[in-house]
Parts: C-alpha cells; sequence; structure tokens
C-alpha cells in the first residue's frame, strides 16, 4: 500500500503502548499503533490483571481458614473452575478500554500485525509502509524458560499459560522465587495446590534481607515448601508427573512445573535498520527515553529497566511530553515505587538499607514494627515493619514498608522522595487513627527522638522548666 506519514508510529499495545497513543491522539496528532499481539498486552492478558484477581480469590480462602484467632471458624470449598471465570471475567471487564474499537475510536489507526523496521524512519506492518516523524517502540518483554536439560518436556508454564488453567494442580513446582514466583506460591498455595518453589539464590534476591524473611515466614507458615541456594540441574517427565533433578541431588515431584524466572526483552524488530542500538538486556536510552535513533523513542519492558506497568505507563507520559510539547524530560528510576503482592506485601522505594550503607557509610535506619501499630494488632497483622533510610545528613533515601498493604503505604514516601520531603515533615504529618501509616510516622519520630536525647539538650530542657 502507499506510504501515509504519521506524526506517532507505536509499536506495541501494553500499558506504555497505549498510554502514548490515546494521550497523543487525543492533543490532535496522526497515530497509528502496530501490535502483532492482544489489544493490552502483558499486564492485561498475562499480568497484573490476572494475578492481582487471582490474588484476591486466593485471599477469601485463606480467610475462611484464618479466622479461628478471631472467633470465626470456616471451611473455604474452592471451584477452581469458577476461580478461572473470576480471573478471566476481570480482564474481560477491563477489555474495553484497551480495544482496538477504542482507539480507532480516539482516531487512532490500529494494524494488527508483526513489525520490522526498514529503515531509521521506515516501519513494514501488515503489508503497509509506515512512516512517522517520531517512533514509540513498546514491545515489552516475554518469559525466560531457561534451557533445562528436559524441562520442554515438561511442558512448563509461565505466566503466558498460568492463568489458562481450569483446574488446579494437586502439585507444582514453581522455578525461581522473585516476586512473581512469590505471589503465585502463595495464591495457589491458599487455593489448594501443594507447591514447591526452587530459588538458585534467595527468596526475593532484590529485596532488603528483613522484608523477604517476613515473606519467607509467611510462605512457610502456609505450607510452601521452599528450596533455595540450589538450581534445577535437569527435569524428567513419566506420564503425566513431572520431576525436577536439584544440583543438591534433591528431587521434586509435581503435577505442573511454573517458570518465573525472569523475562527478556522483546527486540524483533529490525533496530539495526533503524539504527538503534540494544543489547540483550534490551534497547540503549538516555533519560529523555530516546534511542541511538534521535527520532525514535523507547518505553517499558524493552528498555530492560524496571518492569512495571505504572513504571512503563510514567515512561509513556514523558514521551508524550517530549514529542507532543517538545518539553525537556527526564527519567529517574531511583523514584519508581515497587510491590510484590504477597501477604504481607513487600514495597520499596528508592535505596534499601544495604544499598544506603554502601552509597554512604553514615547512613542510618529507622525501623517501625507493625507489633506497635494498634490495627496491626487489631487484625492479627503484626509480621512487617516501615523502615526509613536516612544519610548521614538526614536525608530520606529509601523506605522499606512490609504490611498488608504496603503497596499503597508506599505511595507516602514515594511522593516525599520525589518532593524531597524532609524527614522532620514525615515525622510531624498526622495519619488518621488507628492505620498502618502511622508505623511510618513512628519511625521518622524515633529518629529524632535519639537527636534530642543528647546531654545539652536535657541541660536546655532543664533551663526552659524553670522559666
Amino acid at each position: 500500500m502507499s506510504d501515509t506519514l504519521y506524526d506517532i508510529c507505536v509499536v506495541g499495545a501494553g500499558s506504555a503502548g497505549l498510554t502514548v497513543a490515546a494521550a497523543a491522539a487525543t492533543f490532535g496528532q496522526r497515530v497509528v499503533l502496530v501490535e502483532r499481539g492482544k489489544m493490552g498486552g502483558d499486564c492485561l492478558n498475562y499480568g497484573c490483571v490476572p494475578s492481582k484477581a487471582l490474588i484476591a480469590a486466593a485471599a477469601h480462602a485463606h480467610a475462611a481458614r484464618a479466622g479461628a484467632p478471631f472467633g470465626v471458624h470456616a471451611t473455604p470449598q474452592v471451584d477452581y473452575a469458577a476461580v478461572h471465570a473470576h480471573v478471566h471475567g476481570v480482564i474481560a471487564g477491563i477489555a474495553p478500554h484497551d480495544s482496538v474499537e477504542r482507539f480507532e475510536g480516539l482516531g487512532v489507526t490500529v494494524i494488527q500485525a508483526d513489525a520490522r523496521f526498514t529503515g531509521p524512519d521506515v516501519l513494514e506492518a501488515g503489508g503497509r509502509t509506515i512512516r512517522a516523524r517520531r517512533f514509540v517502540i513498546a514491545t515489552g518483554s516475554s518469559p525466560v524458560v531457561p534451557p533445562i536439560e528436559g524441562l520442554a518436556a515438561c511442558d512448563p508454564l509461565t505466566n503466558e499459560t498460568l492463568f489458562d488453567l481450569t483446574a488446579l494442580p494437586a502439585r507444582l513446582a514453581i522455578i525461581g522465587g522473585g516476586p512473581i514466583g512469590c505471589e503465585m506460591a502463595q495464591a495457589l498455595q491458599r487455593l489448594g495446590a501443594a507447591v514447591t518453589v526452587v530459588e538458585g539464590a534467595a527468596l526475593l534476591g532484590r529485596e532488603d534481607p528483613d522484608a523477604a524473611a517476613v515473606v519467607r515466614e509467611a510462605l512457610s507458615a502456609e505450607g510452601v515448601r521452599l528450596i533455595e541456594g540450589t538450581g534445577v540441574a535437569r527435569a524428567s517427565r513419566e506420564g503425566e508427573e513431572k520431576t525436577l533433578h536439584l544440583a543438591d541431588g534433591r528431587t521434586v515431584t509435581a503435577d505442573a512445573v511454573l517458570v518465573a524466572v525472569g523475562r527478556r526483552p522483546n527486540l524483533d524488530l529490525g533496530l539495526e535498520a533503524a539504527g538503534v542500538a540494544a543489547t540483550a538486556k534490551g534497547i540503549t536510552v538516555d533519560k529523555r527515553l530516546t534511542t541511538s535513533n534521535r527520532r525514535i523513542f523507547a518505553i517499558g519492558d524493552v528498555t530492560g529497566g524496571l518492569q512495571f506497568t505504572h513504571v512503563a505507563g510514567h515512561q509513556a507520559s514523558l514521551a508524550v511530553k517530549a514529542i507532543v510539547f517538545r518539553l525537556p524530560v527526564t527519567y529517574d528510576p531511583a523514584l519508581m515505587p515497587r510491590c510484590t503482592y504477597t501477604s504481607p506485601e513487600v514495597a520499596q522505594v528508592g535505596l534499601t538499607e544495604a544499598e544506603a550503607r554502601a552509597a554512604d557509610p553514615k547512613a542510618s535506619v529507622w525501623t517501625a514494627p507493625l507489633s506497635g501499630n494498634d490495627r496491626a494488632r487489631a487484625e492479627g497483622a503484626t509480621a512487617g515493619f516501615v523502615k526509613l533510610v536516612l544519610s548521614g545528613r538526614g536525608k530520606l533515601m529509601g523506605a522499606t514498608v512490609v504490611a498488608p498493604t504496603a503497596g499503597d503505604i508506599i505511595a507516602t514516601y514515594a511522593l516525599a522522595l520525589a518532593a524531597k520531603v524532609k524527614p522532620a515533615t514525615i515525622a510531624s504529618f498526622t495519619p488518621a487513627y488507628p492505620t498502618l501509616s502511622e508505623a511510618g510516622k513512628r519511625a521518622a519520630t524515633s529518629y529524632f527522638g535519639e537527636k534530642l536525647d543528647k546531654p545539652w539538650v536535657r541541660k536546655v530542657l532543664g533551663v526552659l522548666k524553670r522559666l
């Protein structure tokens, strides 16, 4: 077909690409959106939405079992086919917002086909030649299936196939103890599977070790078998039974195997023809999210950075500001929060304690355990804490939260870090009582309490008392 000149060509209809396409079209740009798979990308179809819907179902099952300390006794009956229907019902409810019809209604040209660059400003897709003033690559990432001998014969599940199951496997082995592995281990154990997690290093190895320890204890208490510090040497299958043979000689037998060891960027786009530099980790971008071809931006998982929907959405908004409004933008990954949705949740923004101490030997840590929080005690959820990390000069460097609603609580500290709020402000603000948010205030208050516990301060107070 004949060439069409667009203002913006977006490649990938996940959360990042859809945000750019919708915003740019709203501001009068001529936009073409290319997607080879499902509209909504990983988040809607295989990631955030189905996983959180599954976790919600599992939470109801767990609440029934865990009511005895509150005087409530119940035994849940899990209908996994109905759980599957709930998960896909949630997806279906959100799908119209991400649909071809909605975006065509916004004036976006949608092409559902593979895309490939044939030049620095030319893309081929669905038999069409697309020319655009600016391109935005938002092709996301795909799950990695490690080259373990015999694993392919075990038909391993990934996050792209897990949510298609209409029956719960009686025994599930999970390779990988990162966020996805831990979330799904707890959820599926709560729904009735016997789950074993095999992690070659340490569970949630990226997180604060104190935070990971709380999750480790929670998973173990609920019956999840955790094997850390050893990898899978090979796998075998006999009929429907799959066996993981571990490097230390142990074996794990299961009815299904889920692989959750990481993701790789989707780079099969003819990037060389476009003059776009990339490594195996992802497309190389600067702080403006531009590639080595200045007319091409890259956002989201494909850049190899933080793999979170909210990060992709934030990067998309920056790309729109830069392309549509020609405004200077800077992406700062240090300000991006993250959360693992186990129970309790683990959330982080900024530097962890170890990272902060490596950057500043005078850094200090102030922790408020949930055991000292009235709301946590009322709900029987005292396993957790809020930890604030301050520099030697008293500047907030990071925050770690382990709590039932850590993903919500961390927002306070993400804002504080971005706005450079001083610890004194955190200590002086008044959260509602009783809430878990009070724990963060208590952590900040303890910092000032120690600063004031000095001999000279006591002398001053003694003088003031006599006035």
